[in-house]
């Protein structure tokens, strides 16, 4: 039976193994952009629409924007995911007011067994 150390030394090579097999991924997609940039500055060249020097520039210029990490409009770098709201058809027909004293209890009703469920799995952690 394998040791906690084993386990864990394995997690660790997974890991590293994983940022070789990404920063190898990343490094080919980098080097295809980079010949696919260079063949469009070499054909601006040739029609004339750019020198050299501006096509060395612009070729800089998109590697430097692809390596960049997204920014948001303020140019800081964003940190948080964005937010997904889901709305599922019992919450679309709710969003209408409640038309009776009925409707009121059993949303009331909904409301305490929701708790419940909440507080029950809060235990359940």
């Amino acid at each position: 039976m394998p040791g906690f150390g084993d386990v864990v030394q394995k997690a660790f090579y997974l890991g590293v193994g994983l940022a070789s097999y990404a920063g190898e991924k990343a490094g080919g997609k980098l080097a295809e952009l980079r010949s696919q940039v260079q063949k469009l500055a070499d054909e601006m060249v040739s029609r004339g629409e750019m020198n050299t020097d501006e096509a060395k520039k612009f070729v800089e210029d998109m590697m430097k924007q692809a390596q960049a990490p997204a920014e948001s409009s303020t140019g800081k770098t964003t940190a948080e995911p964005r937010r997904i709201e889901i709305i599922s058809e019992d919450e679309e027909t709710l969003a209408t007011p409640p038309q009776s004293q009925d409707d009121v209890e059993k949303l009331r009703q909904q409301v305490l067994g929701l708790k419940e469920e909440l507080q029950r799995l809060k235990r359940n952690q």
